[in-house]
């Protein structure tokens, strides 16, 4: 395969890193590009109370429910859930379970747990039952910072009586294990300078690695691509086309298949541009006859506090058609306004 070749089709748009920061008090610091926002003049025990009636009255009020989970931010609904199990006796979950049926519920769910909770919950979710999600295990763990990886393993163990490392060992096989393990090690540069000198000497490392060699090794694009960040990855694919004798899209013609194309290819193009790969999984997960609620319910719920708004100007800007009107086209009732809050249409 071409580990390229899909990563520079149109759809994948080169991201404009200069435009992520603003400068306060003269330093540089990371603009907020989620849709949810804090709640003005939050009240914990008023929302708990609310939230109690809509739930007990004989006609559940789901419109009640929705606009009171959607319209707080993260660490408010935690304190919500405090209260109201403080208050009622019952813990908000249950009280949610029972109440809702079907996507609603399970949008519902996922927006009362905390970040670290909900990635733990997506990891044992792809590796339990029938077949292992792979595509699941790597957009977690190529999309996350290293504390996040840190925290996402810690409760993984907390949760699940489990470690997350040894749970991957079991479910998966390969190079495609030895990628994963790698960014659990969460050992990711997280810095935004970029080092010539290193992006000219990984080039070389895997233009040796796979054009230049008979077979692949694949433990040098594993440790390369799992170890450097998204603006010195982006340097060094621009160098590999100055060593190479052909152009970048066609730079390296690896002879892997499956679990391994598919996780190398995802952290390629997540180094590219992030909110264009959550993008293009929301538009898959929606185009053609039916719809995957788990990717739609994956990726609004994880990304409304991170990236959501970068990613829907990236929707509107690959598919010509806003996320907000292909939520409306392929989906419906409360749980289309769950979505469509998220996305900041209240």
């Amino acid at each position: 395969m071409s580990l390229f070749k899909d990563l520079f089709k149109k759809v994948i748009r080169k991201r404009k890193p200069d435009e992520d920061t603003v400068l306060v008090k003269g330093k540089p610091k990371a603009k907020y590009y989620g849709t949810v926002v804090p709640y003005p003049n939050f009240n914990a025990s008023s929302d708990a109370s609310t939230l109690q009636s809509a739930i007990e009255k004989d006609e559940v009020d789901n419109d009640v429910i929705i606009a009171v989970l959607v319209k707080r931010s993260n660490e408010q609904r935690q304190k919500i859930k405090v209260v109201y199990e403080a208050s009622t006796g019952k813990s908000l979950e249950k009280a949610l379970k029972s109440a809702l049926r079907s996507d609603l519920e399970d949008v519902s769910l996922a927006l009362l747990m905390d970040p670290p909770h909900f990635d733990a919950y997506l990891l044992r979710k792809a590796t339990k039952g029938f077949g292992t999600h792979e595509h699941v295990l790597v957009e977690v763990l190529a999309t996350r910072s290293n504390q996040e990886i840190r925290e996402i393993k810690r409760v993984f163990k907390e949760e699940y009586q489990e470690e997350l490392e040894e749970v991957i060992k079991d479910e998966t096989s390969g190079d495609f294990t030895t990628a994963l393990l790698a960014l659990l090690k969460a050992q990711k540069d997280e810095s935004v300078e970029i080092d010539h000198d290193l992006a000219r000497k990984d080039a070389e490392i895997l233009f040796e690695a796979g054009e230049n060699t008979k077979g692949t090794d694949v433990s040098a694009f594993i440790d390369i691509l799992s170890k450097r960040s998204g603006p010195q990855l982006t340097k060094t694919f621009q160098h590999y086309a100055a060593v190479s004798d052909i152009s970048l899209p066609k730079a390296l013609d690896l002879e892997l298949k499956g679990d391994i194309e598919e996780c190398l290819i995802d952290i390629v193009k997540c180094s590219w541009n992030k909110a264009a790969v959550f993008a293009e999984k929301l538009h898959l997960a929606m185009k053609g006859h039916g719809t995957c609620e788990d990717t739609l319910i994956r990726v609004m719920v994880s990304r409304s506090e991170v990236d959501l708004k970068k990613i829907i100007e990236e929707y509107r800007a690959m598919y010509d058609v806003s996320l907000q009107e292909a939520i409306l086209m392929d989906t419906k009732g409360h749980y289309e306004s769950v979505l469509l809050g998220l996305c900041g249409a209240h």
